[in-house]
């Protein structure tokens, strides 16, 4: 079953805008699963530019949707305390009835972390040694009735949860291509693996080191299902849309992504849509 994803970026958008959008797509058949992303300074444009925060985005519009999953592609974890992260990912979860897709990530925009004082790690192996002891924290909360975890970055002990949203825990997404850390803690924690940008020959050589992972932790890489973004822009026609999509999901991605770019308005939205229908994509 392919699932079919769509993306609108908290950057240079007013609320209203966003909001409208993310209804459109609720109401129609064609989308699965809304995301934004969580960064605090737009990562096209200059960092001067408008950009909503992504979490406390999620928890509005779960509000104001009532079918789409939704989710933040992806969480960028250093920046809250992981056990406040998980309560903020229950909470959502709670609101929005169950529809939280869970994205993890390790964070890499210095620029932002500088600006507003937050521990992003310069070094690649220890930003991913926080995130693989974010990872157990978070899932454990969200899972288990009581959690305690000592590691080199984050203790606690004995920790409770409560209230658990319906999913415990909501599916897990982790992004990114780097094959020692990345897919290393794709096999260990995700439900899914998103390659943000699409190139099927990478792609593929990937996908044989995310199952090397798994293999080596006793995994079947057959239950981690991939996503990946297709950019969609205004100009795009209905059948340039389709071919895209199509080429995606006939190399087995599961969840396609439209990522629709600026300027956004509800012309991309309704054309991929169209392409969908075209595809007769079974995602129900």
């Amino acid at each position: 079953m392919t699932l079919i994803g769509f993306k609108i970026a908290n950057e240079n958008v007013e609320w209203p805008l966003l909001r409208e959008l993310w209804q459109l797509a609720d109401a129609s058949e064609a989308y699965d699963i809304g995301w934004n992303f969580d960064h605090l300074y737009p990562i096209y444009g200059e960092l001067s530019e408008p950009c909503l925060e992504g979490w406390t985005m999620l928890a509005a519009l779960a509000e104001v949707t009532e079918r789409v999953r939704l989710g933040c592609l992806v969480g960028a974890t250093p920046y809250r305390a992981p056990a406040v992260l998980a309560k903020m990912a229950s909470t959502i979860d709670i609101v929005s009835g169950g529809r939280l897709e869970l994205g993890l990530g390790a964070g890499w925009h210095v620029a932002e972390a500088d600006a507003y004082d937050l521990v992003l790690p310069p070094k690649l192996s220890e930003r991913f040694d926080l995130f693989d002891e974010a990872c157990e924290i978070i899932i454990g909360l969200l899972r288990d009735e009581v959690t305690s975890f000592a590691g080199d970055h984050f203790t606690i002990k004995d920790a409770f949860l409560a209230p658990k949203g319906p999913q415990t825990p909501p599916p897990v997404t982790i992004g990114g291509t780097g094959p020692t850390r990345t897919l290393r803690a794709v096999a260990r924690f995700a439900d899914w693996w998103n390659t943000p940008y699409w190139n099927p020959d990478d792609h593929a050589a990937k996908a044989e080191i995310l199952a090397e992972h798994c293999a080596a932790i006793g995994r079947d890489p057959a239950t981690i299902r991939h996503s990946t973004h297709v950019f969609v822009t205004d100009g795009q026609s209905v059948d340039e849309i389709t071919d895209t999509l199509g080429g995606v999901i006939e190399a087995g991605i599961d969840q396609p992504i439209a990522y629709f770019q600026p300027p956004f308005g509800p012309a991309p939205l309704e054309r991929t849509a169209e392409a969908v229908a075209a595809l007769g994509i079974d995602h129900r």
